[in-house]
């Protein structure tokens, strides 16, 4: 079984692209066959981890001409594979917009079964605006997650655009591509009175136009220093930080409650956080 999640939010800059790489990392570490798909034009997640192998195809191959035999790019972090983004002028979205079938091709591609074969989970970056290409990124996941920082206009965000983008694209079912549940993660909150106020109503019945088709996740993801550290020296930040001084729980921490609570079937490895911490960057700065 080869479970898909794509990390979506109609609005940039709430931290898609770092949730998904250190979501990958730390499946990786925890013996996960781990796929990375880069589906933004603007090619951030392709870039974040250094790449071991590259092959000669990227996620524009995948979707038009359904390449599912070259397109799998070899990361240094053992168990985690990627497909880089190869469309900076945006041709891809076109293609899609304008092909019959063009919103379900990733799904379709993805229920090959060499991925069934290759992969336990795969992880899919989305670009944060409307648009094809995101759609067929959404009608190909099992469930959705949305990182949503939280201050007043990325919960409204939230609420306007990326609720209202999986109302639009429910009739996809009569396609074959029913749209999977939606899973809210408060993302980067700080300490705050207005944070935690609006984190608190994120989590109320009255903000969310309605419950069972979308949750917020119990884990929180608080502001930290570490996750943008860690991206700087291109690591997962479960390895970067696996201890910390304060009231806040570390990174590796933090990830491991969001693996337990987005996949319950899966157990941790104990020791992991020893087995990481030799590999953590020396005289860091600490977050306060």
């Amino acid at each position: 079984m080869c479970i898909k999640i794509c990390i979506v939010s109609t609005k940039g800059g709430v931290g898609k692209t770092t949730l998904t790489a250190n979501l990958g990392g730390i499946l990786a570490d925890l013996g996960q066959r781990v796929l990375l798909i880069d589906a933004d034009p603007q090619p951030t997640l392709s870039t974040y981890y250094e790449v071991r192998e590259e092959s000669p195809s990227g996620i524009s191959e995948l979707i038009a001409k359904s390449q599912v035999g070259d397109c799998f790019s070899r990361t240094v972090i053992d168990n985690l594979d990627l497909i880089y983004s190869n469309d900076p002028e945006g041709r891809l979205a076109d293609w899609i917009l304008h092909d019959p079938i063009g919103r379900i091709r990733l799904k379709q591609n993805l229920d090959h079964d060499l991925f069934k074969e290759r992969y336990d989970i795969v992880l899919i970056d989305t670009q944060g605006a409307v648009g094809p290409l995101q759609d067929a990124a959404v009608c190909a996941a099992d469930f959705l997650v949305s990182p949503i920082p939280p201050e007043i206009l990325s919960a409204r965000e939230f609420v306007r655009g990326t609720c209202a983008m999986i109302e639009r694209l429910k009739p996809m079912s009569y396609m074959g591509a029913p749209i999977g549940p939606l899973k809210g993660l408060i993302y980067r909150q700080d300490r705050t009175v207005d944070a935690r106020f609006i984190a608190d109503e994120l989590r109320s019945e009255s903000f969310l136009p309605s419950k069972g088709a979308m949750d917020i996740l119990d884990t929180t993801v608080p502001a930290s220093v570490a996750y943008r550290e860690a991206a700087t020296h291109r690591m997962p930040v479960h390895r970067y930080e696996t201890k910390r001084r304060g009231a806040s729980p570390c990174a590796a921490e933090v990830m491991l409650e969001l693996v337990k609570e987005l996949f319950p079937h899966l157990h941790p490895v104990e020791g992991m956080a020893a087995e990481t911490q030799a590999q953590e960057v020396p005289h860091r700065s600490e977050a306060p």
